[in-house]
């Protein structure tokens, strides 16, 4: 909510619906009757939130306890500080502005996986370089879980799974920050969408092709662009330096698909 620049103004227990979710929890604010939109927040105006929020979460679980009706191991007030400490930490991870060596570029993959971790998702990033050419700035903009099956769709027409369609995206960003008409802004830049299906016609199609029918398995085309991508990031992280796509595509074709599936046979054999 803060991201969006909502001040609720009385978050509690009381004011917010959990629903089940495939075995965990989605949340919706119920009574907003004394929220405020703005284009963004002060620092002020969120910690007056979280103040409020910790004394309510606090006090409604003290209710809960002089009722028996809340666990022994759950301390009401520790349990508002702790809310919170996890704040504070999560805001900074989702809003901090990341500095890497240039040609580090699995550092910033890095960053993204902690944040899908945390239930984030990133929708774009801002990548500048340093006029030396020895740093990269990283600033992520997040946005919640689900955006980017249908984001993939409208800009490739690739139809995926939500993960795959997260990691794709992933790529997709990357690679349209390296090329020199992307310019988010300019009217004299290359649209997204341009970009996007140019990278699907240079990066995905001749990936994923360069892999031999016989070793995908039942594999789609997003499911092995995915693990390629998992491929050269596990090599980038042991090799700690920037492993190109087509010696990952390389390696795992050599020493990662034959042994994890046998090459399908024909019906004739």
């Amino acid at each position: 909510l803060h991201l969006a620049g909502f001040a609720w103004g009385d978050c509690s227990l009381s004011n917010t619906l959990f629903r089940r979710d495939a075995g965990a929890f989605a949340a919706y604010l119920v009574d907003a009757e004394t929220g405020d939109l703005h284009p963004e927040l002060t620092r002020g105006q969120r910690e007056y939130d979280l103040d409020l929020a910790r004394v309510n979460i606090s006090g409604e679980l003290l209710d809960l306890e002089a009722s028996g009706a809340l666990h022994p191991s759950v301390d009401p007030i520790d349990f508002g500080t702790e809310i919170c400490a996890r704040y504070q930490e999560l805001w900074k991870e989702l809003t901090r502005t990341s500095v890497y060596p240039a040609g580090k570029h699995h550092y910033i993959e890095r960053r993204i996986r902690r944040l899908n971790e945390l239930g984030f998702d990133v929708a774009e990033m801002q990548i500048e370089h340093a006029s030396n050419g020895d740093s990269v700035t990283f600033v992520p903009k997040v946005v919640d879980a689900g955006h980017h099956q249908r984001q993939l769709l409208r800009l490739t027409g690739l139809d995926t799974e939500e993960n795959q369609a997260r990691r794709l995206l992933n790529d997709l960003e990357s690679w349209m920050a390296t090329q020199d008409d992307y310019a988010p802004g300019d009217p004299l830049g290359a649209r997204p969408e341009v970009l996007a299906h140019r990278w699907v016609r240079e990066v995905f199609r001749p990936t994923v092709r360069s892999v031999p029918p016989e070793l995908r398995g039942q594999m789609d085309p997003a499911q092995i662009y995915h693990e390629l991508l998992e491929h050269r990031w596990y090599l980038s992280e042991r090799a700690q330096h920037d492993i190109g796509l087509e010696t990952a595509v390389e390696d795992y074709i050599q020493r990662v698909l034959p042994k994890r599936r046998e090459p399908l046979r024909s019906t004739e054999e």
